[in-house]
């Protein structure tokens, strides 16, 4: 059997299937909950797919095809406890929900949180173990992906309503759920915390799900006027995010705050940021996107150039780098170009 990396290795535990059940709220409740029931979503395999760069992925690919095992799931859930509130009346469309990442490992709601719940109609959601020193991979990401796809099972769920959140380090999670996962997120609060997309640490999707994180996802960004560290990473955050031609993107700041989740009145002011109808330009959409096409095939070209003329190290290197920065807008194009040099 292969020997799996650090990174394989976070992927590889246990996978526990159990049934279901229904629930309904008929008044506000604040409950610790085990949930029984697992996604494809959520499968080590569809997070590589989703996470990873593709020349990464692909690396996976041909590590598990030698012999190394990669489970299905990285979470046992039968081990796991969330923390669940239900507002006590459900909106006619279906309640909203919140699943929130915090960079504590206590499951718990921040505080001022329920009134505003409440007023909303959002469910919030929120798991254990799941603080900064937790994996990414084996952890945090999945276990938000179960928390999500649970309360969606046992609650009617307006799906134009469902966002990621997140605090701090639990706030760069949030991000990189949002970009792999905007099929099921609408939208996410960015509170205290981000990183630029576009590179090894934050890379792009697949070509399909970026476009439609471009389209259809609204982040919003939280911080205290007197978080000058993350004000930085915002900044930095937001700017490569337009480069990649996001547009859907609000900023507020939260006066006088330092380093602290939002509280009731800054989600209140998130959530009125969500109900807001998207601003869409499509001819500066279309024109920001033809530009990044038109670089990236220049890079690949000169790939190819470099292949023909038996300069494979060179044009590993390249293919890195393109993999790097422009991850799944770069597929398939740079999985065929590295596979037609051994690399991955």
């Amino acid at each position: 059997m292969g020997r799996l990396s650090a990174l394989q290795a976070a992927l590889a535990v246990a996978f526990i299937t159990c049934p279901g059940h229904a629930q309904s709220a008929q008044t506000a409740s604040l409950s610790t909950v085990t949930f029984t029931d697992y996604s494809p979503l959520s499968s080590n395999a569809e997070m590589a797919r989703r996470v990873l760069s593709p020349l990464k992925s692909a690396r996976l690919e041909t590590l598990l095809a030698g012999g190394a095992k990669l489970r299905d799931q990285a979470i046992d859930l039968a081990q796991e406890k969330f923390v669940l509130y239900v507002p006590p009346r459900m909106p006619a469309a279906g309640y909203g929900l919140i699943v929130f990442v915090a960079p504590w490992n206590e499951a718990r709601m921040p505080d001022g949180w329920g009134p505003v719940l409440d007023q909303y109609g959002m469910i919030m959601v929120t798991a254990a173990r799941s603080g900064n020193d937790q994996s990414p991979l084996a952890r945090r990401e999945p276990l938000a992906l179960l928390a999500e796809s649970n309360v969606a099972q046992r609650y009617r769920l307006d799906p134009a309503r469902v966002v990621i959140a997140g605090f701090s380090g639990g706030s760069r999670m949030a991000l990189r759920l949002a970009l792999g996962y905007p099929d099921v997120f609408r939208g996410a609060i960015l509170n205290a915390g981000s990183d630029p997309i576009g590179d090894a640490t934050l890379p792009l999707p697949p070509r399909a799900l970026f476009a439609q994180f471009q389209d259809t996802t609204h982040l919003v960004f939280l911080t205290g006027d007197e978080d000058r560290h993350n004000i930085a990473f915002d900044a930095a955050s937001r700017h490569s995010l337009r480069d990649w031609c996001v547009f859907h993107v609000d900023q507020r700041t939260t006066m006088g705050g330092g380093h602290d989740p939002l509280d009731g009145t800054a989600l209140s002011r998130a959530l009125d940021l969500f109900a807001q109808p998207l601003d869409a330009d499509a001819a500066r959409l279309a024109e920001c996107r033809a530009a990044i096409d038109s670089q990236l095939n220049t890079k690949l070209a000169n790939v190819r150039a470099l292949i023909a003329a038996g300069k494979n190290a060179e044009a590993k290197q390249a293919l890195d780098d393109i993999d790097a920065q422009y991850g799944g807008r770069a597929a398939p194009q740079s999985v065929e170009l590295a596979t037609s040099i051994g690399a991955p």
